[in-house]
């Protein structure tokens, strides 16, 4: 049975377009490229800055505004660079500073913008700060740039409170002190190699103001901020009854709460507190001195979308990813009421909405919204594990792809979607690197799956992605079929349908543009809203939507087929942008 949407729509307006000039962050398109799986040009299976310098084409072609490289410091790679143990100097697995500014400067060439990331609520064990707690005695300065308490219990013996780990396992680690004797425990709410910094120590305030303008005087135009809302933690540190594990993500059953929250948020004293917003006052004002619009982006797991939008009020950072967003179902209502939710959300602090559906740290979009109960956020797939459904897991992800870059704001895109990757879900355990696996005690797989190296090309080696065919993770076989080269002009294929969209986003100005419901359209599989004089239809359901009479399709996420009735029809589990005429 195909649905028929009216020859006119009669619409609710929820967010006004904006026709003034703006800052760029408020509408870009950013690509997250994960720099040991974007594109190697040594040779050594992991890749490095000069591969991303050899394959900005492809970005430019592709048409995003600005790439988000994830850390490249100097760093043992205990958590994959998020344990950094110099914030000044590029990690030779990755190439040089003067790499860093050949890529930067050929982005810039083709009006690519670089943002970089920024870890601030720890370091690495073997930085030069940590090294000199460890040799110095409680109560000195060295230990005060971190979280180090004295035991509880006889001989203090118990750590120093009862959280845990967001990787699993306790959150404190006893050292022992330069006589010999058991010491001081340390604060680390990831793996043991990542200890906590103080935040209520102004040297640590110092520091990164500094760290910040090293990066910002090579010309970067921005920070991804990891872990934004854990920096401060509540004074005395109490105990929790909760866990600091990572987020669960919508669950069967969940369709959001009354403000489109999804249960994506952490909780507890070592999140979200009242003082990492003075240091983004702080950091927003070092910023402002330089020119070009630089941005700050939280990856803040903050729930209700209030909170998170606190994150974003004038003078703090300028975006905030929505992971209420990702982790909402494959449902129609709860996709409305997100949208809803999130727009008003930003629009009562003037920030924009920063939609993502994919990044380094979750499943792959195209393998969450193949499982059973699509959109379900568990914390990998291997062997074992319930399997995705890999071609309708692509199908949705297409037409989610095109209901969020249909919707005003701004819009992430992680290294691979273009091509229709799907999550590695039967990677070899022996091969997994994240931490998760081994301080879950091997009962959560991580996050390697959706770290596996690209595909550039289906007939070489390695799929292109390094010259000797070296991968620090072993590709699919499936993935062949992905590679850049073998979609590269071929209408219809996954990369030419991003192409096309960014195309028809950037000409019509959706990021600055409205959302208004159709309110002509309802039906419980249906999302229907206007962004200006554009109609984008999301079909989750199982019958075609015919769309009005006379609508040009200008985007879609599968060919449009006809009706009977000679209307234009938006099939299953499909995205359709159309103008009316």
């Amino acid at each position: 049975m195909t649905t028929v949407m009216p020859s006119s729509t009669s619409t609710t307006l929820v967010h006004p377009a904006s026709e003034q000039a703006a800052e760029w962050w408020r509408t870009a398109v950013i690509y997250q490229v994960y720099p040991r799986s974007f594109a190697d040009a040594s040779g050594d299976g992991i890749g490095d800055l000069p591969g991303i310098t050899s394959r900005l084409p492809h970005l430019e072609r592709l048409g995003v505004d600005a790439v988000w490289l994830s850390p490249f410091y100097r760093s043992p790679q205990h958590d994959a660079g998020y344990d950094v143990a110099d914030y000044r100097d590029v990690d030779p697995l990755f190439g040089t500073l003067a790499d860093f500014d050949a890529m930067l400067a050929d982005a810039h060439a083709r009006g690519i913008r670089v943002i970089v990331d920024l870890v601030p609520n720890h370091t690495s064990s073997e930085h030069a700060w940590f090294r000199a707690a460890l040799a110095a005695a409680p109560g000195s300065a060295e230990r005060g740039r971190y979280l180090f308490r004295d035991g509880r219990g006889p001989g203090g013996d118990e750590p120093p409170n009862n959280w845990t780990s967001v990787f699993g396992g306790p959150a404190w680690t006893r050292v022992v002190e330069p006589d010999g004797t058991p010491g001081q425990w340390y604060l680390h709410l990831f793996d043991t190699t990542q200890p906590d910094l103080d935040w209520t120590n102004p040297e640590v305030h110092a520091e990164f103001e500094s760290v910040l303008r090293f990066w910002l005087d090579r010309g970067v135009d921005g920070f991804r901020v990891d872990v934004a809302h854990g920096m401060v933690k509540a004074p005395g540190l109490p105990d929790w009854a909760g866990t600091s594990a990572m987020i669960d993500g919508a669950h069967e059953g969940e369709t959001g709460s009354e403000d489109g929250s999804t249960g994506a948020g952490n909780r507890g004293p070592m999140w979200d507190q009242e003082g990492v917003h003075d240091i983004y006052r702080a950091w927003h004002r070092v910023l402002a001195e330089y020119d070009g619009d630089r941005c700050l982006v939280a990856e803040a797991w903050v729930e209700p979308l209030s909170r998170l939008a606190r994150y974003v009020r004038p003078d703090e950072m300028h975006q905030a990813f929505n992971f209420s967003f990702l982790t909402t179902l494959w449902d129609a209502p709860a996709l409305r009421e997100v949208v809803t939710a999130s727009l008003g959300a930003s629009d009562a602090v003037g920030a924009p909405t920063t939609w993502v559906l994919s990044n380094h740290d979750v499943v792959r979009h195209a393998s969450r919204l193949g499982l059973e109960v699509p959109g379900t956020k568990p914390n990998g797939i291997g062997v074992g594990d319930p399997q995705p459904d890999e071609e309708l897991g692509l199908r949705r992800a297409r037409a989610a792809t095109l209901l969020m870059l249909g919707l005003p704001g701004s819009a992430y895109l992680y290294q691979g979607e273009e091509l229709g990757l799907p999550e590695h879900t039967t990677l070899d355990d022996a091969e997994r690197e994240d931490p998760t696996w081994w301080r879950s005690g091997h009962t959560e797989r991580g996050r390697d799956g959706c770290r596996v190296p690209l595909p550039w090309a289906a007939g070489a080696p390695g799929y292109g992605f390094s010259p000797t065919g070296a991968t620090w993770l072993t590709q699919p076989a499936s993935f062949a079929r992905y590679a850049a080269d073998v979609q590269e002009g071929v209408e219809g294929s996954t990369v030419e349908t991003y192409r096309a969209a960014l195309a028809v986003r950037r000409e019509l100005a959706l990021g600055s543009g409205s959302l208004a419901w159709d309110e002509s359209l309802t039906g419980p599989d249906v999302v229907a809203f206007t962004n200006r004089d554009v109609l984008v239809v999301a079909n989750l359901g199982p019958d075609p939507v015919a769309l009005p009479q006379g609508a040009e399709v200008v985007a879609s996420s599968v060919a449009p087929a006809t009706a009977g009735t000679g209307r234009l029809e938006v099939p299953a589990e499909a995205t359709v942008w159309a103008r009316l005429a």
